[in-house]
């Protein structure tokens, strides 16, 4: 897997089929499943993994648990029994019942599975950290503070990751799932408003996640767009780290000898090198520049002596992030420059 090109998960088309063309064209080696967030706000990470939690409610456009509702304690005892099965055998039948029905593109990305029999193939989840921070009960307090719910959360996105295993396997027996874990808010971990949760809470959550879709045959992986403490997702035991390291590449040195013990035990990181969080920066970029971009990302870490051999035989290529929120055509831009990267990388590197 040396310096392949994989996705991050949201596009902008307005068309499920251009989209699983850009998909079929660009990553054909390693595909995707398109969050297509211009079609459904449902497509939103957010929101695309909320089906079937148990005592959750909508009014309007709030999302928050009803967790003083009589039905409470009823519907959590049925999830807990589901969840027992389906950690014990991914095939036993209450796992449909967490299907991710909202996704638009699903199918077609499985048909596609299916039919070329890709050696790997990516799913994705929103990581619980993140989203228990985003929900609360009806008072306004954030699941994250709460050991009920945010137990649920975790639990629920489990399930949800180990569906798309269960999916993908079925496809192609033989195609390995990737599951990434998006965590956008761990690098706001230490910060004021998360000041009473600790490390090993949101390495506990990542850990959860990560350990079941390994279990099951999967690969797991973290992707955080920002500075973050890179600690938490190697203690959590994840197989891929992905970052925006056309921003912030310099922030993962920081933690250089855990990176090098991470490379050195198989771990990889997939360097997001295009710029997609910068549409000015993406508009006029092109290969040779994002060859020294990567050049200088990698430099970050062998100035912590970290042998460039290592780096490379287990770096793989992304976009940064949020390719969801660019112009279809900026979009599509960023897809063929992160193929034509990794092609480029692969030709320099063919001896590693």
């Amino acid at each position: 897997m040396t310096l392949e090109c994989l996705a991050i998960g949201s596009l902008p088309q307005k068309n499920i089929d251009d989209a699983m063309q850009l998909v079929k064209e660009n990553f054909a080696d390693i595909p995707f499943w398109p969050q297509l967030v211009k079609i459904s706000k449902n497509e939103d990470m957010l929101v695309q993994f909320l089906e079937n939690m148990p005592s959750f409610s909508y009014e309007g456009d709030k999302n928050f648990f009803d967790s003083e509702s009589e039905e409470f304690y009823e519907g959590l005892e049925q999830f807990f029994s589901d969840y027992e099965k389906i950690i014990e055998d991914i095939n036993c039948e209450e796992i449909e019942r967490y299907a991710i029905k909202s996704s638009i593109a699903f199918e077609k990305f499985l048909d596609f599975v299916k039919e070329t029999k890709p050696r790997y193939a990516k799913g994705q989840v929103v990581g619980a950290f993140t989203l228990a921070g985003y929900l609360t009960d009806r008072s306004g307090k954030a699941a994250l503070f709460d050991e009920t719910l945010r137990d649920i959360i975790v639990k629920t996105l489990t399930i949800k990751a180990l569906w798309q295993v269960y999916k993908i396997k079925k496809a192609s027996e033989n195609t390995v799932p990737i599951i990434f874990i998006d965590e956008p808010s761990i690098s706001q971990l230490g910060t004021s408003a998360y000041i009473t949760i600790s490390k090993d809470d949101a390495v506990e959550m990542i850990k959860s996640v990560s350990d079941a879709v390994k279990k099951f045959g999967g690969i797991s992986a973290v992707h955080c767009c920002g500075k973050c403490d890179w600690t938490v997702p190697v203690r959590a035991g994840v197989n891929i780290i992905n970052m925006d390291a056309y921003g912030y590449a310099k922030n993962l040195s920081l933690f250089g000898a855990d990176v090098e013990e991470f490379l050195k035990s198989g771990g990889k990181i997939a360097w997001g090198i295009i710029p997609t969080l910068n549409a000015d920066a993406l508009a006029c970029a092109d290969v040779e520049e994002m060859v020294c971009v990567f050049d200088k990302a990698v430099k970050y870490l062998t100035k912590k002596g970290i042998d460039e051999k290592i780096i490379i035989e287990n770096s793989l290529i992304t976009p940064s992030c949020g390719a969801g929120a660019l112009s279809e055509s900026l979009a599509e831009k960023a897809m063929k420059l992160t193929k034509q990267l990794s092609e480029s990388l692969k030709e320099r590197y063919y001896d590693i």
